[in-house]
Parts: structure tokens; C-alpha cells; sequence
């Protein structure tokens, strides 16, 4: 399979063990801070204003700017809408989720002058949980194909295996087996009277299309601990544990939309995966205040290690069509053996620099520069794969699929090849009049591919809080925009035209503070 060189490219895959690739290490690597409202609503810049529970996800000595104890809640509801064209034909579809945002205590301890030999002011300690990436999203592409089918990669997969059930079966599980058991690859002889593969559907001249839902986010646990050192110097550091929980649900068609074809109606591929594991890290910052109008920070975070990432996921292919062996039209329908794989994942290290002037008591404006290297990622394997042999030979709908000991040699090579670093910038603004607070944000998060800025997602946000001395509520409404182009199959022979997709995001999200 030649190596993918465009950003958005999720392949149909084909003849392997597992699902796991390098567009799934980007997936579960990148980080879009959300957390708090009054966070959201000024762009995620907070890694030198400090004070917000956001602070914990990106340079957590922001903590070390309280002088009080705080509990945070945050509700959001978010929409993912994808607009999609594909060969002159447009779709779109849209998502709505209700979640969790961010959850945190923080506990504030003064340390009493004269108790220790060096002018520290407050200690804190702190737990909780702030969301850093959501899945939520559904697109729907359509269009016509003159030139070939997704039939046509089966078939140059398939040609050197022997037409036998065991065979396919045992090669091909997920897609080209199913296809196999419903006659939408079958055998005819040729001139020869050897027995060929060979398809009912048609090689162009068809509508394809594909339907994708995704849900889940990436949410990460936090302990953290901080320092003020005279009010001059801040210091902390957060053990992060985020969790994944990743689901998609697609079906890719190829239909007769012209019926203009007797012996070929539709054929569909549907597939089903869930991902779920828990990762490890630790973030390190400082904040230095020298003047009063100006704040520096800097952060370091390690690369997140998940272990035990576990995916599951299963096909089933469906088809209207004449086999080769009949004169009429007939419905199958084969659901594939369940596939299950535990394996690793390294996400790359952060670094993070700051700077935030202070405008007397009215307001603020900041702005955080992130780096991050995404052809440090690295998928590794655990254990070995095996398929166990069904109590009946004819009946493989028994069989489950677990695959361990992959080297992920092909998918590591592709991912020092296909991406590269990037830079992350957020700016953000807050101005104070009386209780309220109005506030205003944009990001940008750079394309993670070395070539081409596909991919590049921008933030604009904007907000607003109203403050009592121990009770604060803040609104936030960010709009993410993305494009990118999407290739509904790939392979060495067989490429479809790109699909351009352009992807909305909305999040409003509500926060409600209360100081002790």
C-alpha cells in the first residue's frame, strides 16, 4: 500500500489483523484544551495568567496564583457538523453531545510567616479532571465514480489467494471474506477453464457514499501540587492520567442510482470499533512574576504513555445483486468474526512558553505558544495472534479475533514520514467592569503533517462571567473551523478523487465557582 502523503486519508482497510494505523496515534495524541469557561472563552491562554483550574492541563504553577480554596464544574453541549464534496455531489451531517468539561477541587494552604526560612507565601493541592479532546462528530460523502469500485482493491488483494472458504477466512476476516460470503467478489472460469475472481459489480458507473458517526472524548484525571514563592516565583506539577473512550460507527455503499444495471443493485460495508485505555504523565511548570503587569510561564510535559489501550471492533457486509450462479436478484448478509487488540501508544512531548500583561485592575491579555513533534509518536505491541478454529469449519460467524504481537514496523515508518512538528498558538483577552467579566479568545492548533497545512484547526471564542466574592458563573461559546481532504479507499493500483471537507465545531459551556 503506497504511503499516505495527505492529511485526512482514513482508509478502507484491507487484508490486515488489526485496526490500529498512524491516523489512530494522531487521533488519541492531539490535545484541543477545553476545561473551564472562563479558559475556553479566552482561547485556552492561561499558561501565564495562572489562577483557573485549566492551568492544571498546561502549566499547572498557574495553580500557585490562589489565595483561596475553589471548586469548579463545568457542563458543555457540543455540535460536530462535516460538509463534504465529493466529485461535484455535496453531503453534510451534524452532531449534538451533552458532557463534562472539567470537574476540580482545588485546596489553598497559607503558610504562616516566620515558620520556614524562605519567604513562601501559599501551597496548594489539587484533583479533578479537564476534557482535552472531543470526538463528536458525523459526515456523510457522496458521489459518483466512473472508473472503478472498492471491488476493484478486493480483487488485487484477493488474486493470489486460492477460492476456498478456510482460505479467505483465514487471510481476510474483516472485509474480503464477508464480501466473499455475500457474492460480491465470486468466481467465473475462464477461456482457460480456470477458476478466476470476478465481481457482479460493476468496475464505475456506480454512487458511492459513506455515513460516519463518531463519539467519546479524551479526558484526563489530575493530581497536582503547586508553590508561591514570595508572589514573585510560582511553581507545580501535575500527574495527568487521561482515558480514551473513542467510538465510530460507518457504512460505505456503492449503489445503481441511475438503475441502470440488471444484475447489480447495492452493496454495503458497515463497521463498528470501540477504543478504551488509560495513559500516564507528568507536566511541569513555573510562572515568574517580575513587574506587575507582566507575567512569563513555561511548561514541560512528558509524552503520555497508554498502556493497555484496547480496541474492539467487528464488520458485516450486505449485498443486493445476481450472483454468478443465478438469474435473480438476492439479499445476504455476513457479519465478520469480532476483532480484539491490546497495544501501546507514546504521544510526543510539550513544550510550552507564556506571557500575560496585567492592565492594572481592569483586565488582561495573554497568549501561549505550544511545540509538539508528532513523528516522535510510537504504537507498540504486546503479546501474539491467533485466530481460533471454529467448532464447525462452515460456520465462521463463531470465530473471535485476537490479535497481539504486531510489530507496527510499517505504521511507525509511516508516521516519521507523514508528520512532522508543529506550533501551537492561543491568544486571549479578559476586561473587567464591576462583577462582569467579558473575554474573548482565538487558536490556532498548526497542521501536524510535515507537508501541507491540512488539517490546521483555528479556534475563535468569546465569552462572559459574573463574579461575587465567593460564587462565579462563566459562559463560554467557542467555534472551531477545520478542512481537510478525505479519501473514501487508497491503494496501489486504486484511489478515489479526495472528498474536501470542511468541519464546524460549536461548544457552550458553563461553569459554576465556588471559593471556601
Amino acid at each position: 500500500m503506497k504511503r499516505i502523503k495527505l492529511i485526512g486519508i482514513i482508509l478502507l482497510l484491507t487484508s490486515f489483523a488489526q485496526a490500529q494505523n498512524e491516523v489512530d496515534a494522531l487521533v488519541f495524541s492531539q490535545s484541543f484544551y477545553q476545561g473551564t469557561a472562563r479558559s475556553m472563552a479566552m482561547g485556552g491562554a492561561f499558561g501565564a495568567l495562572g489562577a483557573d483550574f485549566s492551568t492544571l492541563s498546561t502549566n499547572p504553577a498557574g495553580m500557585g496564583l490562589y489565595r483561596s480554596s475553589e471548586f469548579t464544574f463545568t457542563p458543555e453541549i457540543s455540535t460536530g457538523k462535516t460538509a463534504s464534496t465529493y466529485n461535484g455531489m455535496f453531503g453534510e451531517d451534524s452532531r449534538t453531545n451533552l458532557g463534562i468539561s472539567n470537574l476540580g477541587f482545588i485546596i489553598t494552604n497559607p503558610i504562616p510567616e516566620g515558620t520556614t526560612s524562605t519567604p513562601w507565601r501559599y501551597y496548594q493541592f489539587a484533583f479533578g479532571m479537564n476534557r482535552t479532546n472531543s470526538f463528536n462528530n458525523r459526515s456523510f460523502i457522496r458521489g459518483d465514480n466512473d472508473e472503478h469500485s472498492l471491488v476493484d482493491v478486493y480483487l488485487d488483494e484477493i488474486w493470489s489467494t486460492y477460492p476456498n472458504d478456510k482460505d479467505i477466512a483465514d487471510k481476510f476476516p474483516f472485509d474480503i471474506f464477508p464480501a466473499w460470503s455475500v457474492y460480491v467478489i465470486d468466481t467465473i472460469r475462464n477461456e482457460d477453464g480456470d477458476l478466476i475472481y470476478s465481481s457482479p459489480v460493476p468496475p464505475g458507473g456506480i454512487r458511492q457514499q459513506k455515513q460516519t458517526k463518531t463519539w467519546g472524548s479524551n479526558s484526563e484525571w489530575l493530581f497536582a501540587a503547586s508553590a508561591n514563592l514570595d508572589d514573585k516565583l510560582f511553581l507545580g506539577a501535575t500527574v495527568g492520567l487521561p482515558y480514551i473512550r473513542f467510538f465510530e460507527e460507518s457504512v460505505y455503499s456503492e449503489y445503481d442510482a441511475a438503475d441502470a444495471d440488471p444484475y447489480f443493485d447495492e452493496w454495503n460495508y458497515k463497521e463498528t470499533r470501540e477504543s478504551k485505555g488509560w495513559g500516564i504523565n507528568l507536566k511541569l511548570g513555573a510562572i515568574l512574576w517580575p513587574v506587575e503587569w507582566l507575567r512569563i510561564g513555561a511548561a514541560f510535559h512528558t509524552p503520555t504513555y497508554y498502556y493497555g489501550l484496547n480496541d474492539v471492533w467487528y464488520t458485516s457486509t450486505d449485498a443486493t445483486l445476481v450472483p454468478f450462479y443465478s438469474t435473480e436478484m438476492v439479499y445476504n448478509r455476513k457479519d465478520s468474526p469480532t476483532g480484539e487488540y491490546e497495544y501501546e501508544l507514546t504521544t510526543p512531548l510539550k513544550a510550552i512558553g507564556s506571557v500575560a500583561f496585567i492592565i492594572g485592575k481592569y483586565g488582561s491579555v495573554s497568549a501561549d505558544y505550544e511545540f509538539v513533534d508528532y513523528s516522535n509518536m510510537k504504537l507498540r505491541s504486546v503479546a501474539v495472534c491467533y485466530w481460533p478454529v471454529p467448532l464447525l469449519m462452515s460456520d465462521y460467524s463463531n470465530m473471535k479475533l485476537r490479535s497481539v504481537g504486531y510489530s507496527f514496523t510499517d505504521e511507525n515508518d509511516n508516521i516519521k514520514d507523514i508528520y512532522g512538528s508543529t506550533a501551537n498558538l492561543r491568544l486571549g483577552t479578559e476586561w473587567r467592569f464591576s462583577n462582569l467579566s467579558f473575554r474573548a479568545g482565538y487558536a490556532i492548533y498548526g497542521s501536524p503533517y510535515a507537508k501541507g497545512n491540512d488539517f490546521e484547526l483555528t479556534n475563535l471564542s468569546f465569552g462572559i462571567g459574573y463574579s461575587e466574592r465567593d460564587f462565579s458563573l462563566d459562559l463560554a461559546y467557542v467555534n472551531g473551523q477545520r478542512s481537510n481532504n478525505y479519501y473514501l479507499y487508497s491503494s496501489v493500483n486504486w484511489e478515489t478523487n479526495p472528498a474536501k471537507q470542511e468541519f464546524t465545531s460549536n461548544h457552550f459551556a458553563l461553569t459554576a465557582r465556588f471559593k471556601f
